[in-house]
């Protein structure tokens, strides 16, 4: 039996949701303590806080949730950069401020989101990488509480969780927006769970669709409700008419697709079940209302087709709203970047979609790869931006320009793209004719879409200062941009000292209590490995049933990323009506090749390394 771990004491720059009060294990002792090791650009990190919710209602006498924000970005660092991501993803717990990553280093995080449940004595009894462990976890409280009142060390009781003020303004965190016949804008409210159409000036609201509640429900305008919407795609006239709405809505937390009537806002559900994907990819068209959506984040009018970008599964998919079909249209669900034919290409959360006015290009704002790139002709180019790992603001050459998490972008009718550069806090250009990027805005509070107006303008969604800003004209031409030499980012992650040759990868995996390994459609795990740059794997590479592979390391490369995908299908054991559970996390794991380095890399999916 493996020794007790006992959990290092919680320290870092700051709390949040707490009134203020700096929160110690020993505060802590007597209730389960569940560690999210998150960081607010990661979709997946997203997908937890709304796994946990139904949990922290559920347990809210005996379970603790504690959000440990360990950033990625330089702009996660900043102090009030989390104070506003904690609002706008409606964050009902505590939040630690861990900048360094000295938690995430303490607590042997190696992916984000890792999961560390602490048991009512301050040992930490489970880790868990990636997201899909609801289930799981709560037969693991539930063991915890019979455990532990049993012996009498439990002890239930309100939360240290301190709400903040409400603030007052007429849009919270704005995403996507589209400019309606007449001048009107529609813009989607996305911490405030509705659409807003405003008068063209972009300040005046003339009505709200949805209630302001987060939720599912159909209906008009004053009675629907949404979950933190993001894009708005218009549909052409003559496909409205057969589909019998107007206007598209990636209703993002909500995994679906919503059509909205303009005349009368009524919302219907037109794709998704609201079930979150977690399935194997495949290039049929299925039934819209039948298959299951990962966080839409944007939407365009491509190819005769409402094309989606799938943030939650590094994906484009399509939508056909007369046919009322939907599929995969781009991407593997790895998350890292390659270019090529469609779909074979890799993506990292896709959050902005714009076209070029001759309909041939399709620009993509890739915000995990900090990249603009563009399909054409089936095929899928990056014109900016140079992986997960490097970011920042340089601009010059594309080639060596340099984007921190984009979320928007817009094609302009002479052929150049403006790209909404979130964590930059700028609007930038990029110019296909002359392969350069310029900056035309700065000190921008987290833009995170542009529109074009009737009479040639340009409105920014400045999500974080809740509101919509027009551009200066002059910007918007090459004359107009300046040339920003900025720093330049690489990951802020150590990276794991590996010794040449021989290397042995375990991704350990242990099924929730009550569930076992499920074979009944196949091998039950899976584990695809690859390599940045490809180079550093001599053998390895591939992928397996078994999740323990030997990988040979080569000394030549000094350094390098380690791609590691693994799942892991559960059922429920010893009952008549089994529910299926898919378990699945990705790793980029940075390395660096020295002597007397590791031999062995563990990485844990759930369960504990022993």
């Amino acid at each position: 039996m493996s020794a007790r771990v006992r959990a290092p004491e919680l320290r870092g720059r700051g709390w949040l949701n707490t009134g203020g009060r700096e929160l110690k294990l020993a505060d802590l002792r007597g209730r389960i303590v569940l560690l999210d090791f998150w960081t607010f650009c990661c979709i997946n990190c997203l997908h937890v806080l709304d796994e946990l919710r139904p949990l922290e209602e559920k347990y809210g006498d005996v379970l603790v949730v504690i959000g440990v924000h360990s950033p990625k970005f330089e702009h996660e660092k900043d102090p009030d950069a989390l104070a506003a991501a904690v609002e706008r993803y409606g964050v009902h717990h505590p939040v630690l401020d861990d900048p360094e990553l000295d938690m995430w280093q303490q607590y042997a995080a190696k992916a984000w989101p890792t999961l560390s449940v602490v048991d009512p004595e301050g040992y930490v009894v489970a880790t868990m990488a990636g997201e899909g462990h609801a289930e799981g976890l709560a037969r693991l409280v539930d063991e915890l509480i019979a455990t532990h009142e049993a012996k009498g060390t439990l002890h239930r009781g309100d939360g240290p969780y301190v709400p903040p003020a409400e603030p007052e303004t007429a849009l919270r965190f704005p995403g996507k927006a589209v400019v309606l016949d007449g001048g009107n804008l529609l813009v989607s409210d996305s911490a405030r769970h509705s659409l807003v159409e405003l008068a063209p000036d972009g300040e005046q609201p003339v009505r709200r669709i949805g209630t302001g509640a987060r939720g599912s429900a159909d209906g008009p305008a004053e009675a629907a409700t949404f979950s933190e919407p993001q894009g708005l795609c218009l549909l052409p006239a003559h496909v409205a008419e057969v589909a019998g709405y107007d206007l598209v809505v990636a209703d993002t937390v909500n995994h679906l697709l919503r059509g909205v009537k303009l005349a009368t806002g009524e919302v219907v559900t037109i794709a998704g079940t609201g079930r979150q994907w977690r399935s194997t990819v495949d290039d049929h068209a299925h039934d819209a209302l039948s298959v299951d959506l990962s966080s839409p984040w944007d939407l365009a009018w491509y190819d005769e087709k409402v094309v989606i970008a799938m943030a939650g599964i590094h994906q484009l998919w399509w939508f056909d709203p007369i046919r009322r079909t939907a599929g995969m249209y781009a991407g593997t669900t790895v998350e890292a970047l390659r270019d090529g034919a469609l779909p074979d290409v890799w993506m990292a959360q896709p959050s902005g979609l714009s076209v070029s006015a001759d309909g041939a290009r399709l620009w993509i704002a890739d915000s995990e790869t900090s990249s603009v790139r563009y399909v054409e002709n089936g095929v899928m180019y990056t014109a900016v931006g140079q992986g997960l790992f490097d970011f920042g603001h340089v601009d010059g050459p594309a080639d060596r320009a340099l984007l921190q998490h984009p979320l928007g972008v817009l094609a302009l009718p002479d052929g150049s793209v403006l790209v909404a550069d979130t964590y930059n806090g700028a609007v930038r250009r990029f110019d296909p004719e002359t392969d350069q990027v310029g900056t035309v805005a700065d000190g921008l509070a987290e833009p995170s879409d542009l529109v074009l107006t009737a009479d040639g303008g340009v409105l920014v969604v400045e999500s974080a200062a809740h509101r919509l800003t027009r551009l200066a004209p002059g910007a918007l031409t090459a004359a107009g941009a300046s040339t920003v030499d900025g720093p330049r980012h690489k990951l802020e992650r150590r990276p794991t000292d590996v010794a040449a040759g021989e290397l042995t990868l375990d991704v350990i995996f242990t099924p929730a209590p009550g569930q076992k390994l499920d074979d009944t459609y196949g091998p039950s795990t899976r584990l695809v490995v690859s390599a940045s740059p490809p180079e550093l794997l001599l053998e390895g590479a591939g992928t397996t049933t078994d999740l323990s592979r030997r990988l040979v390391i080569d000394a030549a490369v000094p350094a390098g990323v380690l791609q590691v995908t693994a799942q892991a299908a559960t059922c429920d054991a010893d009952v008549e009506h089994a529910a299926c559970h898919l378990t699945r996390q990705d790793w980029g794991v940075p390395v660096r090749v020295v002597d007397g380095g590791a031999t062995r890399l563990p990485l844990v999916l759930r369960g504990m390394d022993a």
